[in-house]
């Protein structure tokens, strides 16, 4: 996956939304390290939840693009669409984990802005449902609920942020590996 190209404030956002939270991360630390005023960074963004918003949504956008190519490269067949669309989820967690961990931020947007990010984030939703749905129309799948089937397949892969470092024994692919299998086996297909 290409590098993550954000602006010198967004990635300094991140950084520090990292180290210590929505709520420990102060605008002036941002400012800070990207060598600005605090007035100088209001000019670009509102304010420490405007980052936040921009940067979840951007996450959001990337995962949501990559499932959906990864799906219609796919469209014939049920089960390696499904493998196509998992492994693009696993390999956005773990090649965007800077990303993938502030997730757990949302919790801070104001309802608006959540409304705004859930919508984005809902797109990667729909798409694996609509997945499971067609390959439990086609006998290719064994699920008796595709839409909950799909939120526990997604909350497993949106945990590996929690566990996954950069660097770590295990690359992207063999991860992305392990989880296909583990999910193919989830909806009642055989691993490849």
């Amino acid at each position: 996956m290409e590098p993550l190209e954000l602006s010198v404030i967004l990635d300094a956002a991140l950084d520090v939304f990292q180290e210590h939270g929505f709520h420990g991360a102060t605008v002036r630390e941002i400012a800070r390290r990207v060598g600005m005023t605090v007035p100088a960074l209001y000019y670009h963004h509102e304010n420490k939840e405007s980052l936040l918003a921009a940067l979840l949504e951007l996450g959001a956008e990337e995962a949501a693009w990559r499932v959906r190519a990864a799906a219609d490269e796919a469209a014939g067949r049920r089960d390696l669409q499904f493998a196509n669309v998992i492994e693009a989820i696993v390999l956005y967690v773990t090649c965007r984990t800077r990303l993938a961990i502030i997730d757990a931020e949302l919790r801070y947007l104001s309802p608006r802005a959540r409304r705004r990010y859930a919508a984005r984030r809902k797109v990667v939703e729909n798409v694996l449902t609509e997945v499971i749905e067609a390959g439990s129309a086609e006998g290719v799948f064994t699920v008796s609920d595709p839409a909950e089937t799909s939120r526990a397949l997604l909350g497993m892969c949106q945990s590996i942020a929690r566990w996954y470092r950069p660097g770590d024994r295990l690359k992207p692919a063999d991860v992305a590996s392990r989880y296909v299998d583990i999910a193919l086996q989830t909806v009642g297909a055989q691993p490849s």
